[in-house]
C-alpha cells in the first residue's frame, strides 16, 4: 500500500540539505490537535521544512504506532503514528525514523507532523 502523505513531504524544499544542520534549534515549538497540546519542546530539529520534536516532548497517550512505513533516500525508513485526541482520530499524521541513515541520525526517533492536520507553532 502506498502512503500518499509522503508526496506532501516531497513538495518541501530541502532546507537542511540532507542533514546539513545537525544542531537542534534552541527555541520553543508546540503541536496541537483541536486545541489540545500533543507535543511541546524547548528544542527541536528542522528538516525539509518540518519540525521534528524530540521523543520525550510528545504526549504518548495520544499516539498509536501503525503498520505504515515509507522510505526516504537519505533519511531512511519512516514509521508512523496515528493520533486520537478527544475522540478525533487522525491516521498516519506523525512520522519518525527509528533507524535513520547516517545523515539523519540527529532526528532518530524525533516526531514530525502533517502540517495540514496538526497545528504547529514555533518561536
Amino acid at each position: 500500500m502506498v502512503n500518499l502523505h509522503i508526496f506532501d513531504r516531497l513538495k518541501h524544499k530541502h532546507t537542511s540539505n540532507e542533514g546539513e544542520s545537525a544542531e537542534p534549534k534552541k527555541m520553543h515549538a508546540t503541536a496541537k490537535v483541536n486545541g489540545t497540546v500533543i507535543a511541546d519542546a524547548d528544542h527541536y530539529a528542522v528538516v525539509e521544512g518540518n519540525i521534528y520534536f524530540p521523543p520525550e516532548s510528545i504526549k504518548k497517550e495520544y499516539f498509536t504506532e501503525t503498520q505504515t512505513h515509507t522510505a526516504c533516500p537519505w533519511k531512511g525508513n519512516a514509521s508512523y503514528y496515528s493520533l486520537n485526541v478527544d475522540g478525533t482520530e487522525l491516521k498516519d499524521v506523525a512520522w519518525f525514523y527509528p533507524q535513520p541513515f547516517e545523515k539523519a541520525t540527529h532526528i532518530k526517533d524525533h516526531v514530525a507532523f502533517s502540517k495540514n492536520k496538526v497545528e504547529i507553532t514555533s518561536e
